[in-house]
């Protein structure tokens, strides 16, 4: 994440010095609609709408992430009750079990 932040302030460095080498009006037509001004503008319209568009299209993957985090953290809830319920409960008492002998503990 740093890194795209990093590398879109270097973008709009070299775009904004672009633009101030090149101060000459544009006209940018796209179908119907056309605009004239100046290329720092249009530069910056540019970079905007696609700061805009990035945004909107990793809004899903923000939603599903905290959507994932916050069912984690009721299951994180529910367990950590369920071991609290469990060590509180009182333990029956076990049986002795006779160990085995292990080798080199027999008589010799």
């Amino acid at each position: 994440m740093q890194m795209f932040f990093l590398a879109a302030l270097v973008f709009a460095l070299v775009a904004v010095m672009f633009a101030l080498q090149n101060i000459v009006p544009v006209r940018v037509a796209f179908l119907a609609w056309t605009f004239e001004g100046s290329l720092a503008l249009v530069l910056f319209v540019a970079v905007i709408a696609g700061a805009v568009i990035s945004m909107l299209v990793s809004v899903p993957n923000i939603v599903k992430a905290r959507w994932t985090a916050n069912a984690l953290r009721k299951q994180i809830a529910g367990l950590e009750a369920e071991l609290d319920t469990a060590r509180r409960r009182p333990e029956a008492p076990r049986a002795p079990t006779s160990m085995p002998p292990t080798a080199g503990s027999g008589p010799r």
